[in-house]
């Protein structure tokens, strides 16, 4: 399903994503799509993430994890370049070597809600390379809470 403009700024904007400290995380990405990862039987989360051919972008190139945990991604180059995707993960960031029209797989783990970057940090791509975000929901467990007074809500 096709997501218009307006509809993706409606979706950030719902999740918050254009609020965080007066940051526009939404209109920083040159982004392919927003897409939710789905809970697995297993109680694992499952995404896939697309490099479109000749697009330059990760499709979607922001990924929504409904809360923190483990998830199972599977990761597609349709270019005909080759990519490499270099992605967060508890413990250690992972590199995924992504040649033309290839398929990679990546475990990550995200124990915790906020902003994950993740790239492709070989090349020019355009003077940019390609950046995305999986961003995680949920509060932060109240022992690894800041003793500050309480933050607004979106």
């Amino acid at each position: 399903m096709a997501t218009t403009a307006g509809e993706l700024s409606a979706l950030v904007s719902e999740l918050g994503l254009d609020k965080q400290n007066q940051a526009t995380l939404g209109r920083i990405l040159a982004h392919g799509n927003l897409k939710y990862a789905e809970e697995g039987s297993d109680g694992r989360l499952h995404a896939q993430i697309r490099i479109p051919i000749d697009e330059l972008v990760w499709d979607p190139s922001i990924l929504v994890m409904p809360h923190s945990g483990d998830l199972e991604l599977e990761i597609f180059n349709d270019d005909q370049n080759t990519h490499c995707a270099l992605l967060p993960s508890n413990g250690d960031r992972q590199f995924v070597w992504l040649p033309v029209q290839s398929r990679a797989t990546a475990s990550l783990n995200l124990d915790g809600p906020g902003y994950y970057w993740f790239s492709s940090p070989i090349g020019n791509d355009e003077g940019r390379g390609m950046v995305g975000a999986i961003v995680v929901l949920g509060d932060v467990p109240e022992q690894a809470r800041l003793d500050r007074p309480a933050q607004p809500r979106p």
